[in-house]
């Protein structure tokens, strides 16, 4: 008879599991878990969390009465049958429309791959505590990270699980209520090999990249995603930003769960403004006094969830323009980005004079040279606006319209050169 530890060392080299990442540690784990479906009579129906709530979330089989009644019928075989599957089978995995995504154990017995330090307070942890720390990073995070510390927490009434370092990318904050074992609070954030993206978000790349005019064929390089439940919610709601290259472009898109909420991406020549494009280099030469400059890129972002429309376009000499219509109404911002780089200060006195210098800047320096640029582009007359000063905003100065509410924020220089002009979407 082979030895379960021959008989792991045997499967372990075959398919997918020949370059997996599973360490002693887990293996052990794995196999104390094989032991327990052994003599378990109804491990995958008394498993489940009682909470509705998670009883939906992706990747959890559910059990029906039919299924349960063989199973009371013909225990014994059955769960010899499972415990032979899980041993040999830890090797059956299941498909997304034609991607390879999870092994079974951790489907049907997520807290196989739970991660937990020697030092912890284990005791302080049921198991369904244990269920739903494994399936929320499973699910949410797309990823188990190593529990570092769980406290109790009397006076809350709750169990809090730690895994992972704050001070580094991925980290994991769970508040358990200590009663029931349900969640009360999430807090996670992570980040994936772009091999590791889920099918699901990996199929709707290049659709919604053509859908703002953007090339299809940009490969997603970096994935990072952010987790949120808080206090009175009833499930964890993920966030997922890809970051998209290829060897002439970039792009990025987010999801909330599996909705993509905001696109952006380079823009493929023939699907470029024209007319906008017209109107950026008339800005431009408005701005910087400087006639058809080149252009070097074009952009566009579209989110849903902010119901805004951005187009971006980067000329030669570091000018740009930012055209923006959203539920507000529309954006429109020149800018000169040569004029941000930092301001040389020697020391707190020279820095005082500064400030108070940008505050104090002459009202009529500042319209004679913002008035022209917003008459040509705009065509509109500068002498009825308004001027407000911010103290919060040192080298910052806002034109208002007050019959109209029309406003124009304009940042300059302490000479009273222009850096950007921005209408409206302040």
């Amino acid at each position: 008879m082979i030895h379960k530890d021959e008989q792991w060392e045997k499967e372990i080299r075959k398919g997918p599991f020949a370059s997996s990442p599973f360490t002693e540690d887990h293996k052990r784990k794995v196999l104390q878990q094989v032991e327990w479906m052994k003599k378990s009579e109804e491990g995958s129906k008394g498993d489940r969390s009682e909470d509705s709530s998670r009883l939906s979330r992706p990747f959890r089989p559910q059990v029906g009465n039919a299924s349960h009644k063989r199973r009371t019928r013909r225990g014994p075989l059955v769960a010899g049958m499972g415990a032979l599957v899980i041993a040999a089978g830890l090797f059956l995995w299941i498909w997304d429309d034609g991607q390879l995504v999870k092994p079974v154990i951790e489907q049907v017995y997520p807290t196989a791959a739970l991660q937990l330090s020697d030092d912890l307070n284990t005791n302080l942890l049921t198991d369904k505590m244990k269920r739903n720390v494994a399936t929320t990073m499973r699910d949410d995070l797309g990823k188990q990270l190593k529990i570092t510390k769980v406290e109790d927490l009397p006076v809350s009434g709750r169990i809090y699980v730690e895994a992972g370092k704050e001070s580094e990318k991925e980290y994991v904050q769970i508040w358990l209520d200590a009663a029931t074992g349900n969640l009360r609070e999430v807090q996670m954030r992570g980040e994936m090999l772009a091999s590791d993206l889920e099918h699901r978000y990996l199929r709707q790349v290049s659709s919604l990249l053509q859908s703002i005019g953007s090339t299809p064929t940009l490969k997603p390089v970096s994935v990072q995603r952010y987790v949120s439940m808080k206090q009175g919610e009833l499930e964890p709601i993920s966030y997922t930003t890809v970051a998209l290259e290829n060897e002439t472009g970039y792009g990025e898109i987010v999801w909330q769960q599996d909705k993509a909420i905001s696109i952006t991406g380079e823009m493929r020549p023939d699907q470029i403004p024209q007319a906008a494009l017209a109107d950026a280099r008339k800005a431009i030469e408005a701005l910087s006094g400087k006639a058809n400059l080149d252009l070097v890129r074009a952009s566009r972002s579209k989110d849903n969830e902010l119901g805004k429309d951005t187009v971006f376009f980067s000329f030669k000499d570091n000018y740009f323009v930012q055209m923006t219509e959203g539920k507000e109404g529309l954006g429109y911002t020149v800018g000169d980005a040569n004029y941000y780089e930092q301001q040389e200060i020697g020391n707190i006195e020279e820095m005082e004079a500064y400030h108070e210098k940008l505050y104090n800047i002459d009202e009529s320096l500042l319209r004679e040279k913002v008035g022209p640029i917003v008459k040509k582009i705009f065509n509109i007359d500068f002498d009825a606006y308004k001027l407000h000063r911010n103290a919060e905003q040192l080298g910052v100065v806002t034109f208002e319209l007050e019959s109209s509410k029309d406003v124009f924020q304009v940042e300059y220089r302490e000479d009273g050169r222009i850096k950007m002009i921005t209408r409206g979407e302040l």
